[in-house]
């Protein structure tokens, strides 16, 4: 499925497109306007920032409208009710707001999609023999279902987004529970070891010392 980003903060391109891509979906970047509108006749989903540098998104989303219909979910950090019913009301189809969780963000893409009448792939990641779907927010650990809560799922797909490398306990804590505060340390370290429990494989996250923890897909 072709995806139009029309954002022009180049950090949240790069933190966002490749987490789009792993759920096996084809991103096209559209900085402005003018390169919005040129590029949505041949996407199957627009993902529209509204405050874009050379015209207002509500304006980018109303000229969508007069020649496509192509399903547009609003990505944008104006969070008041008068900008919401202002978009609705310029055609798009979902509003979510910055900052958002991955997992929100995609089962809002599957939702919308639905919606228009077409499926999108399947967003399954997949790390040594545990296999998380990020939409329905479901984790496996080999033939059996594993059952998360909402933090825990959160902190294992982020583990997992990052391939590999080291995340570090701040951005951990800033992501998931939106506090750099330090206290919350601990509040990690305790998800960190039920992950390990209940996924049965204590190995799995590793701890890198002075850092945070990463994704051991041998272990």
């Amino acid at each position: 499925m072709r995806v139009l980003l029309v954002e022009d903060d180049d950090r949240v391109v790069a933190a966002l497109t490749p987490a789009l891509r792993r759920a096996h979906l084809t991103v096209t970047r559209a900085g402005t306007a003018a390169e919005a509108v040129d590029a949505a006749p041949g996407a199957d989903l627009v993902l529209l920032d509204m405050g874009l540098p050379d015209q207002d998104g509500l304006t980018v989303c109303r000229r969508i409208r007069e020649r496509d219909g192509v399903p547009i979910i609003a990505v944008t950090a104006r969070r008041d009710e008068a900008s919401v019913v202002s978009a609705l009301r310029a055609g798009v189809d979902d509003y979510v707001t910055k900052p958002y969780r991955l997992a929100e963000l995609m089962a809002r893409i599957d939702a919308v999609m639905r919606r228009s009448g077409h499926g999108v792939p399947e967003s399954i990641d997949h790390v040594a023999d545990v296999r998380l779907d990020l939409g329905a927010r479901r984790v496996w650990a080999g033939e059996s279902e594993v059952a998360l809560t909402r933090k825990e799922f959160d902190l294992l797909s982020t583990l997992v987004d990052a391939d590999g490398d080291a995340v570090s306990r701040e951005s951990l804590m800033e992501s998931i529970w939106d506090t750099s505060w330090v206290g919350a340390s601990r509040t990690l370290d305790v998800h960190v070891s039920a992950l390990r429990t209940k996924l049965g494989r204590p190995q799995l996250i590793e701890t890198v010392r002075g850092i945070g923890y990463r994704i051991n897909p041998g272990g």
